[in-house]
């Protein structure tokens, strides 16, 4: 079973997903401030975003939806295919790593 999130019909949907790369970064958090509220009086109302710039990073930045930007099919690509690229060279050295230890015994 699919984890559902549900969002209350009043307030506005987010236009950005959880795990979504734009180019400030990957978003890992959302929160919503409702009108009426007194966060929504001191920092405006709508959805706010948690961001984390670099994979590896270990800090969080904080963004008003209107100041996230999504990336071009083209940057998403390339983005995508370098991490691609990044993994399947780790994977190789890992697999160089077992031959030596296994003397080949699992060459694919």
């Amino acid at each position: 079973m699919q984890p559902t999130i549900t969002i209350p019909k009043h307030w506005d949907y987010p236009r950005f997903a959880l795990n979504q790369r734009t180019k400030q970064g990957i978003i890992l958090g959302l929160h919503y401030y409702p009108n009426g509220t007194e966060l929504a009086e001191q920092f405006g109302a709508g959805w706010r975003y948690a961001l984390m710039l670099r994979k590896n990073s270990d800090e969080l930045f904080h963004f008003e939806e209107n100041q996230i930007h999504p990336l071009t099919p083209s940057e998403l690509v390339s983005q995508i295919t370098a991490e691609i690229e990044f993994y399947q060279h780790q994977i190789a050295i890992l697999q160089q790593q077992l031959n030596a230890i296994t003397g080949g015994a699992n060459n694919d």
